[in-house]
């Protein structure tokens, strides 16, 4: 039998730190590996398979839709993307989408449109304001973008137009803040770095200050967006309406694709200032279409809400128990533990070795992106190995 992780370190580039296990099967929210041993999935392929692995609804739809049309380029109408644009615009606040193939790609559009929006409505201007702690994406703008040295550092120099500020600060937002200002861009809660939730008035506040300096606003919802939080969309949590949002992961129940929502006063492209060879093929856009109608039809949002909080109460009587466990984090099923010691990799493996997936997303911090469908008894299992896990190590 072919030895694939050594045949992976003789091929790879040396890009991803891999745990020690090749999967070859997934149902729902459970895996299995060559050697046939079962795991309990609480990353969800970093919280794209919304739905679990190999759901029917969104097997029935690439199935019948790989025997119909795959792709096309968008020279032409396809029934299934518009169906997606049309589900996306009537369960949101936005007025216009456009699809592309992951979540840098919807970032870098969401920038480019705010920067085309500047140079249109505001004397030239474009320079956007994110947050220390963000995670926009891998491409060069999205890695400028990215509030972190650590994802910035091997690319010096890169491309200029934003300025960092702390997350969580509207004076920081205020302060930075100049006649050269298109957007502000924020996650509703930082995924990547760290599981960060704002004070209830911060995304309020700062539409408010975006409304009164006539500058857009833009969530990257790339991880909060399509039932992670709760909510279909984060924005929902905090009361607020983004100008531009970006959505990926989760939308397409496993399947590659981005894209990106505006307002109509936002929304400034004309015919060849954008475009994507892939974004929006009819396979794509199908499983996306399956996805969003199972749950909104289904009212997952509920399940979300009520196994996400079932979850939290079992973290907390984990963390009166365990004192290296210093905070929980997140809300809906996008959860995370700070250690007081950077013992995240060490429980990740020790949580791989019980038959339980998490991410070590901060060397103190582990993350759970358990899929949607996820039922108490699942959770109550992961609890149960989490709680093998800290006793060892206690």
């Amino acid at each position: 039998m072919e030895n694939w992780q050594e045949l992976e370190q003789k091929l790879f580039m040396r890009i991803t730190k891999r745990l020690p296990v090749t999967l070859i099967r997934g149902q729902g929210a459970r895996v299995w590996d060559t050697e046939g041993k079962e795991y309990l999935d609480f990353v969800a392929g970093w919280a794209v398979n919304s739905l679990g692995h190999c759901h029917p609804e969104v097997v029935k739809a690439l199935t019948e839709q790989a025997k119909t049309l795959i792709q096309a380029s968008n020279q032409f109408y396809t029934i299934p993307q518009l169906q997606l644009a049309k589900l996306l615009v009537d369960n949101s606040c936005l007025d216009r989408v456009f699809f592309c193939n992951s979540g840098a790609e919807a970032n870098e559009g969401a920038i480019k449109l705010a920067r085309r929006y500047g140079k249109l409505h505001l004397n030239g201007a474009n320079e956007i304001i994110t947050a220390y702690g963000s995670f926009h994406g891998r491409t060069l703008i999205t890695v400028a973008a990215t509030g972190q040295d650590k994802h910035q550092q091997p690319y010096i120099p890169l491309p200029g137009g934003f300025v960092h500020v702390n997350y969580d600060s509207i004076e920081a937002i205020k302060a930075a803040t100049t006649d050269k200002t298109c957007a502000v861009m924020l996650e509703p809660i930082q995924g990547e770095g760290g599981v960060n939730v704002p004070g209830d008035n911060y995304l309020k506040e700062i539409r408010a200050w975006c409304d009164e300096k006539g500058v857009l606003l833009i969530l990257d919802e790339i991880q909060t967006g399509i039932g992670r939080v709760g909510s279909l969309f984060g924005y929902e949590l905090y009361g607020v309406e983004p100008d531009i949002m970006t959505l990926a992961k989760g939308l397409g129940g496993g399947v590659p694709i981005g894209a990106f929502l505006a307002k109509e006063r936002a929304s400034v492209f004309v015919p060849g200032d954008h475009g994507s060879t892939f974004g929006g093929n009819p396979l794509v856009c199908a499983a996306g279409v399956a996805t969003l109608k199972f749950i909104i039809d289904n009212d997952l949002l509920s399940q979300v809400k009520r196994v996400g909080q079932y979850f939290i109460s079992g973290l907390e009587k984990l963390k009166a128990k365990f004192d290296f466990i210093v905070e929980i984090r997140g809300c809906g099923l996008l959860l995370a533990l700070k250690f007081a010691d950077n013992i995240s990799d060490e429980m990740v493996m020790a949580c791989l070795k019980e038959g339980l997936l998490a991410n070590a997303v901060k060397p103190d911090i582990l993350r759970f992106m358990p899929p949607l469908i996820i039922t108490e008894k699942e959770v109550d299992k992961a609890l149960g190995i989490l709680e093998i896990v800290f006793s060892r190590r206690s």
